[in-house]
């Protein structure tokens, strides 16, 4: 009987811009403070990329080429790059491709996949698909997002959540108890009207008029959607934890997604998972879309505070509506 093959992570990378945008700053934009954004939504700082002709890809190539210096692996063996990103240098071509070419990645086949805040969750369920299938070896997976490009820095409901950052991942097979064990993902389109980029696609593409009306910044309904994050992220993550006999005790960390700290504290809770075992980084980095929970890996690694075989849960949630959960083993010793 062949032996089981799972997809495990074998290495993170990742990249911040140096320029810290604080709360102070931001309260010389718009009417708020500190104590304000630090109360309702716990985010103290954010890193946003400065300098002309810098996108997502310059970011992603960054994560790249660190998770390639940690892992020693060789660019020309990667089979597949997915870039998970809300925020592409260019709606074409894929930033994922520009990623790959900039990193020498030669045989590899690069793509984008805009799942908003799930992006991460998705791209790394598709890499599971091609590990566990057999036909690829070596995928990476990068998660890159220039959120200010769309953030609007006179909308004080919006302008203090978002920052900018970048990190990658290696998934290769195992036949090792370890890495990828299960994952639930969800979505529901009922959900697309609270959390949007208005124009910009084809229903209402860039025009004078979409660009007077502000209509190429975060649309979000603050209420509707921190209740559906809730709900969503709570029930998945029960779920989860169920399917798989897993209590508390078992779990080494959660790691939500990095939207609001109320919603972390109202999903942990729901969970009864106690706050030193939830990875919480949001007050340094604000909501960095699809890269928050592959940026509390790369922390965690940096840190040095995953062990292999460490029981992990993430959860997610994002536009779309799009949400989900995943359990997983983690596969090396960071220490």
């Amino acid at each position: 009987m062949m032996e089981k093959v799972n997809a495990v992570i074998t290495g993170v990378g990742g990249y911040v811009p140096d320029y810290i945008l604080t709360n102070e700053e931001i309260s010389r934009l718009v009417d708020t403070t500190d104590e304000w954004i630090m109360t309702r939504i716990g985010i103290r700082e954010r890193r946003i990329l400065k300098g002309e002709g810098l996108g997502s890809s310059f970011m992603g190539t960054k994560a790249v080429e660190q998770l390639i210096e940690r892992t020693s692996v060789n660019p020309a063996e990667i089979d597949v790059l997915i870039c998970a990103t809300s925020t592409p240098d260019y709606d074409f071509p894929a930033s994922g491709a520009l990623i790959a070419n900039n990193v020498g990645m030669k045989k590899a086949f690069a793509y984008d996949v805009e799942a908003a805040c799930a992006g991460f969750m998705i791209s790394l369920m598709n890499a599971v698909g091609y590990i566990e299938s057999g036909r690829y070896k070596k995928v990476v997976v990068v998660a890159t997002e220039k959120m200010s490009t769309i953030v609007d820095y006179t909308d004080r409901a919006t302008c203090p959540l978002f920052g900018d950052g970048a990190v990658a991942v290696l998934v290769e097979p195992t036949t090792e108890d370890i890495g990828v064990i299960d994952a639930i993902i969800q979505s529901d389109g009922a959900g697309g009207g609270h959390l949007k980029l208005p124009a910009g696609g084809s229903v209402c593409p860039a025009s004078h008029e979409t660009i007077d009306k502000k209509m190429h910044y975060v649309y979000q309904e603050g209420q509707a959607v921190f209740k559906a994050a809730v709900v969503s992220m709570s029930d998945v993550s029960v779920e989860i934890m169920q399917r798989n006999n897993l209590t508390e005790n078992d779990l080494a960390w959660f790691i939500p997604h990095q939207a609001n700290l109320r919603i972390i504290d109202a999903v942990a809770n729901r969970m009864n998972v106690k706050k030193d075992k939830i990875k919480i980084n949001i007050e340094k980095y604000g909501n960095t879309s699809a890269v928050t929970i592959p940026i509390c890996f790369w922390e965690m690694v940096n840190d040095k505070q995953l062990n292999k075989g460490d029981k992990i849960v993430i959860s997610t949630f994002g536009a779309g509506f799009t949400w989900g959960a995943m359990y997983l083993k983690w596969g090396y010793d960071t220490k």
